[in-house]
């Protein structure tokens, strides 16, 4: 009270007109280069408006007396309403792409047979996305062209007759399987991306007749017979259109999360008709033979007539280099959130290799430029395929993985290809990895990321591994896959972040609902939910419907009587973008209203 009255008659002396200089003033930079934020509100509420002449003079702005006088403007301050305190920041999620393949060619993963019911099909598909789920993964890469064929419903090219064993034949009773995959995969919070072979027409394992809308049969003229298998020649205009038009079909019609082609430009060479095999190498590294030549030449025999001035390889590379970019950009101009990502080959370019390694030359052998694609930016991920132990020094993972990420210079993600099949179900096959080369080659992966920050994730080959759990490997990955984690940002397609939740919260008998409504048109995938309690943190990222609905799949549930202390609730869009977080305290959640 003697301080209030002090500061009552203190205040009636001050000039109206000084106390606005003053203020001006404390408002503005003081000469120790300092930014002084005052108020009249504010000088009043404290009672320190006689302080202010006094504040004003040289001898105030000594720190001492600048400490002197904190100390006298608390003294004078009258008890109120104190600040609510600060939420705590929850940690942030861990940002890692964790990614199986799912073949379909030969039946190697899905279907597992061609000859099984709609039934075993859905069945399969569900226990697959169960599982991956199970390991705390994030996303599947799905073969749906595996021979200018289709696991899906098109008007371009037949049904797969890995799917019914006739090619051209629909599911019966009808279904979409990549409908459902989607559907499935999105209801987890998984993306799931469509794998297609860019050339292969007919692979080896094919059993079925070639459909009469097979392209074989279609534009024969364009599929070539080569190694038992056959091919559409890279250089003719009409089956790189035919990949094109396919490839963004599906773009268009189905909510996929991303486009993958794999390592089969050029067919991989075949020795020529009575060559002699060479005795094996034991690094598994193809050996130098006389190769059947590619048919391709009234293809080159145009492009020369057409005034063509390259050599015969670099006009293969550029053929498939001319389709890479025509993918990526056609991909960008339906659907700017679909990721496009290529597994190539684990070697890159004989002369640009780092010192002792050898092996295959896919720039030679296949035509594909890999690095020219990963510096040109026409992929948003780049999986190469490094099928080889970490101690293998011909072939060395970290080796491999440091010259990856050197070419990578546009700074697209860089997540390897792991052999994950090569853990055979029984240790007494000769060339069975141990669950631990797996693990240790995800570690090293890890670790590089203080030097390589793009380098944030990994993609295993392939499910039938993870569906077995071949020497009890689902149960190592479950140690690093301990808890979940969200599939990296991809900032050069977007770095606009969500708007945050709207959440609503209501009570239900002993409970209370949080709900978080999203408006028409949101682009969000995943709800990044955290909740506090007795000071440790608990993570669970929450899938959305996906495009058929705006609301959670699930939506939290808390019991009046172990309330958290408080939710943090962020969301993240199609490129991985994190909204601004909310927050909900305990007190709030307790004063939720009664819903219907």
């Amino acid at each position: 009270m003697v301080y209030q009255g002090l500061v009552s008659r203190l205040l009636q002396d001050i000039n109206l007109a000084t106390l606005r200089l003053s203020l001006r003033r404390k408002n503005g930079v003081g000469k120790n280069g300092v930014r002084h934020h005052l108020t009249s509100a504010s000088l009043k509420s404290f009672g320190v408006g006689a302080f202010v002449k006094w504040c004003l003079t040289p001898f105030f702005v000594t720190p001492f007396f600048a400490f002197f006088a904190i100390l006298m403007l608390a003294s004078c301050a009258d008890t109120g309403p104190k600040p609510a305190p600060l939420v705590p920041e929850p940690p942030a999620v861990q940002r890692e792409f964790r990614a199986v393949w799912v073949a379909s060619v030969a039946n190697i993963d899905w279907p597992s047979r061609r000859d099984l019911t709609v039934a075993q099909q859905q069945a399969e598909i569900i226990a697959t996305v169960e599982r991956v789920k199970q390991l705390n993964m994030n996303a599947i890469v799905l073969q749906v062209r595996t021979s200018a064929d289709a696991l899906y419903e098109s008007k371009l090219e037949p049904w797969s007759e890995y799917l019914t064993g006739t090619q051209g034949k629909a599911p019966d009773p009808y279904y979409d399987p990549l409908k459902m995959w989607v559907s499935e995969a999105h209801k987890r919070g998984i993306e799931l991306h469509a794998w297609f072979n860019p050339y292969r027409a007919r692979q080896m394992a094919a059993k079925s007749v070639n459909a009469k809308s097979h392209i074989s049969n279609t534009n024969p003229q364009v599929v070539k017979s080569y190694g038992g298998q056959l091919w559409m020649d890279p250089g003719e205009a009409a089956a790189s259109a035919q990949t094109l038009n396919v490839i963004l079909d599906v773009v268009r019609r189905y909510d996929i999360d991303g486009v993958h082609i794999d390592d089969y430009f050029y067919p991989y060479p075949v020795p020529a008709p009575g060559t002699e095999a060479p005795t094996p190498s034991p690094d598994d590294t193809p050996q130098p033979r006389a190769e059947l030549p590619f048919p391709d030449e009234p293809s080159w025999q145009a492009y020369l007539a057409s005034g063509g001035k390259l050599s015969r390889a670099d006009w293969r590379r550029q053929n498939v280099n001319v389709l890479i970019e025509k993918i990526y950009a056609g991909i960008k101009r339906e659907k700017p959130h679909v990721k496009f990502g290529i597994s190539p080959f684990g070697l890159g370019k004989p002369d640009k290799r780092p010192p002792g390694i050898a092996g295959f030359s896919q720039y030679d052998k296949l035509y594909a430029d890999a690095e020219l694609w990963l510096q040109k930016g026409w992929l948003d991920y780049f999986t190469p395929q490094l099928y080889w132990p970490i101690d293998q020094a011909p072939q060395a993972y970290g080796v491999l993985l440091d010259y990856w990420a050197k070419e990578n210079t546009a700074s697209r993600h860089l997540w390897p290809g792991m052999y994950l099949t090569r853990i055979q179900a029984a240790e007494s096959q000769a060339k069975s990895w141990a669950p631990s080369e797996i693990v240790n080659q995800i570690t090293l992966t890890r670790n590089r990321q203080s030097t390589q920050p793009m380098t944030t994730g990994h993609v295993h080959f392939s499910m039938i591994g993870l569906t077995q759990n071949r020497r009890g490997v689902n149960d190592e990955l479950a140690k690093l896959y301990a808890t979940p984690a969200l599939v990296p940002a991809s900032p050069w397609l977007s770095r606009t972040p969500p708007a945050p939740p709207k959440l609503e919260i209501v009570r239900r008998g002993s409970n209370v609902e949080v709900m978080a409504a999203l408006s028409p048109g949101n682009t969000t995938f995943t709800h990044v939910v955290w909740t506090r309690q007795s000071g440790q943190w608990q993570l669970q990222l929450l899938p959305t419907r996906g495009q058929e609905a705006g609301q959670l799949l699930d939506t939290q549930q808390f019991s009046l009587a172990a309330l958290p202390e408080v939710v943090v609730w962020s969301t993240i869009d199609r490129f991985g973008n994190e909204s601004a977080p909310v927050s909900i305290t305990a007190s709030q959640l307790r004063a939720a209203k009664a819903g219907q």
